[in-house]
């Protein structure tokens, strides 16, 4: 084996159909770069319409595949899914308990399989004290969905009615106390608003943190879009730990999909891989419930019943998420996510605030018109570099609009001079400042070096950043007792024209371009980290520039 891979086990039952049981768990184990063993419990004739039969195998035979391959491997991370019965579940508890004691304990997560998508019984009742009694105890953590818990609580007689967020939350704590280390409780069949997750409350004193991976962050409102707006109807899994006093919401947008085929067995199998990584159990919890909700949102239909997930959604990925119609702009929201705090300096400048409330001194104002209009001058050229160097008329096209757009943004910004009794013969003959001409160095000098998506991201923090700015002081302007002054603000017309409808279609339109690019090149690290250097130098460039106009530099 190669040195520094995590190897892990699977401890389950084979799906004929390969979307679920130990066929899941081994293909998740390869997207997240793992080794993957398994000792097989149970064989099924199972499809994607349900299970047609069982065949249990042989206690002392399960046994003696763990045992063959704890003797040999160092397995970091393990998974148990369907054992069958009392039998086969006490097998694997007893040889699991003996190697920690021997070997020390590595992290068991315990999928508590009962019960399958089309109502098949995949564990006999009397396995579920054995489960509860000698297997939970040793398991770092347990992941049972809602119709598995209700049978886990009823089986130590505890509250089991879970019809709301609240009640999961309940139910977390009921099923810590069966001896796991910490419960993750699936949310797929309970409902939940985000008006829920803002609402609710924890019992017995705990406080609530909620991950909002897959909702858009603060100032990323330009990368809005109806289809990734937010949903009224969210899958919630709730995470509890013991000693630990906060429970953890991971919420996602419901959808709507029949490729939901061993959706349990692809989230264990990747909790385990990331806690075997030694990743803390709450992003491990994050990472798995992202390519869980991945894996079914980029799934192609198979069989004629519930089909399996995408576990190699990404595999050929490299560093970004695929497209979907629940995050358009994968790349987009990962280089602003990733300067959260230096593109916030930039779009909500004091400049910014300033313009909006009105209180901008006109001089300032002024001077940023002026360089403004230099600077356009190199961002159209960069435009033109783009477009020279695409290769179909699509791409051609979309850089040549933008060009056209940038045509009017810079008579916008000679009319404002005329307003304020600036010539043009005085705005095209003032000199540039410091400020403009490295920036505008930087945008042709990169686009000189050949890689059109590198050359994309010197353009895009200015033209998504504007977008930003246009569409903040506008919501803003629409609250009661806003600070921003809207009606009688001497720069209306500026706000007007970043919030409008033809700079907005410019953002979509530069957006298209970006994600296009990069999905039909998906980037290797080392390239990606190259973008993200030049996107937060261009971020910064822009702070720089709101600073000039600002100190008059």
């Amino acid at each position: 084996m190669v040195r520094g891979v995590t190897a892990v086990l699977t401890i389950a039952g084979s799906d004929s159909s390969g979307g679920a049981g130990i066929q899941a768990d081994l293909k998740t184990f390869s997207a997240f770069q793992c080794y993957g063993t398994s000792v097989v419990t149970a064989l099924t004739a199972q499809n994607t319409t349900g299970v047609q039969a069982i065949h249990g195998v042989p206690p002392d035979f399960v046994v003696q595949q763990i045992q063959s391959v704890l003797d040999d491997i160092d397995i970091r991370g393990i998974k148990t899914g369907m054992l069958f019965d009392s039998a086969n579940t006490k097998a694997v508890a007893s040889t699991l308990k003996e190697h920690f004691e021997s070997n020390g304990r590595v992290p068991l997560v315990c999928d508590p399989v009962c019960v399958s998508t089309s109502g098949h019984v995949l564990l006999q009742p009397e396995a579920i004290s054995t489960m509860v009694d000698e297997l939970f105890p040793l398991a770092q953590l347990i992941t049972p969905n809602k119709q598995e818990a209700k049978l886990l609580l009823k089986a130590r007689s505890l509250r089991s009615d879970i019809t709301s967020l609240h009640d999961m939350l309940v139910a977390v704590q009921n099923l810590l106390t069966l001896g796991p280390e910490a419960v993750l409780l699936k949310g797929g069949h309970v409902n939940v608003s985000i008006d829920d997750i803002k609402s609710v409350t924890a019992p017995d004193g705990a406080s609530v943190e909620v991950n909002y991976d897959f909702f858009l962050g603060e100032n990323m409102e330009v990368l809005q879009t109806a289809k990734a707006s937010v949903a009224e109807d969210l899958v919630v899994d709730v995470l509890c730990q013991r000693d630990v006093k906060t429970i953890m919401l991971y919420p996602r947008p419901r959808l709507q999909s029949r490729s939901t085929h061993g959706t349990g067995c692809t989230l264990s199998a990747a909790l385990a891989c990331a806690l075997g990584n030694g990743i803390p159990l709450t992003e491990a919890a994050a990472q798995a419930t992202s390519f869980t909700h991945l894996g079914i949102e980029t799934a192609a239909p198979i069989g004629k019943g519930f089909g399996p997930l995408n576990h190699l959604h990404s595999a050929s990925r490299f560093v970004l998420q695929p497209r979907t119609p629940g995050n358009p702009y994968p790349l987009t929201q990962k280089l602003i996510r990733s300067t959260a705090r230096l593109w916030k300096e930039y779009v909500q400048h004091d400049f910014v605030v300033q313009l909006g409330t009105g209180t901008l001194k006109r001089s300032s104002f002024i001077h940023f018109i002026k360089q403004d209009y230099h600077y356009l001058k190199y961002y159209a050229r960069a435009y033109a570099l783009l477009a020279s160097k695409s290769h179909d008329f699509a791409s051609i096209l979309a850089a040549s609009k933008i060009v056209l757009h940038i045509s009017s943004e810079s008579a916008m910004h000679t009319s404002f001079c005329a307003q304020w009794g600036i010539t043009a013969e005085e705005l095209e003959t003032t000199p540039e400042s410091p400020a403009t001409t490295a920036y505008g160095a930087f945008l042709i000098d990169t686009g000189l070096q050949g890689d059109t998506t590198k050359l994309l991201m010197t353009l895009a923090a200015c033209l998504l950043g504007y977008g930003e700015v246009g569409l903040w002081l506008k919501r803003e302007a629409k609250k009661s007792n806003s600070w921003v002054t809207w009606e009688g603000n001497p720069y209306l017309k500026w706000m007007e024209g970043y919030s409008g409808e033809d700079y907005q279609n410019a953002v979509k339109l530069g957006l298209e371009t970006i994600e296009a690019r990069a999905a039909a090149d998906p980037p290797s690290p080392s390239r990606y980290d190259e973008w993200m250097i030049v996107w937060e130098k261009c971020v910064r460039l822009e702070r720089g520039f709101w600073d000039m106009a600002m100190d008059l530099s």
